[in-house]
């Protein structure tokens, strides 16, 4: 038998061993790839949900500020209209790129209740751009609007494979009452 033919079981060894480390090394790479590209894609996703979420919550509070003004909600810091005009504007102006970027994003259930809660903020605007002077009606549109938001903090979160979190619904402790004066 000649040397070659001898030695032909040793090398066909050698070129598969090398052909299953080839196969093994591309296939790892291309799963660390997918990793990171699932990685980077989820990290975008979440700045878009947290933008979106800072450009609503702006409208809320201006509008938690003017309520205060016209007697409907107890927020420090009241704001006649003519002076959250220019914040309410700037709040949709703001709103209107990162619902953009939600709807390319995001995930149908994370967009129908950004959506759910967009709506309730609108109309939270539209209830203090009227001057409208009625707590009761004021507190039902807050409890939906806090409804909206947990319910798109929920979405985002089981979108993401986050653990459930904080509902941020938590009671004030009561006014003290003023000391009398001596």
């Amino acid at each position: 038998m000649s040397v070659f033919i001898q030695q032909l079981p040793a090398l066909i060894g050698v070129v598969i061993g090398a052909l299953g480390s080839y196969v093994v090394v591309v296939r790892g790479d291309q799963a660390r790839f997918r990793r990171e590209q699932a990685a980077r894609w989820e990290e975008r996703r979440l700045a878009v949900y947290a933008d979106y979420a800072q450009s609503v919550k702006k409208t809320v509070t201006v509008t938690y500020r003017v309520a205060a003004k016209l007697g409907n909600d107890p927020h420090p810091d009241p704001l006649t209209l003519e002076e959250a005009k220019p914040l309410l504007a700037d709040a949709t102006t703001r709103r209107d790129p990162s619902g953009e970027a939600l709807i390319m994003l995001g995930s149908p259930e994370v967009v129908d209740k950004a959506r759910a809660w967009v709506v309730t903020a609108m109309e939270m605007e539209h209830f203090v751009r009227a001057s409208r002077q009625d707590a009761e009606a004021w507190q039902a549109l807050l409890e939906r609007q806090r409804a909206g938001r947990e319910g798109y903090y929920t979405a985002v979160r089981d979108d993401l494979g986050l653990p459930p979190g904080h509902s941020a619904r938590w009671s004030l402790p009561a006014a003290d009452p003023v000391p009398p004066q001596r």
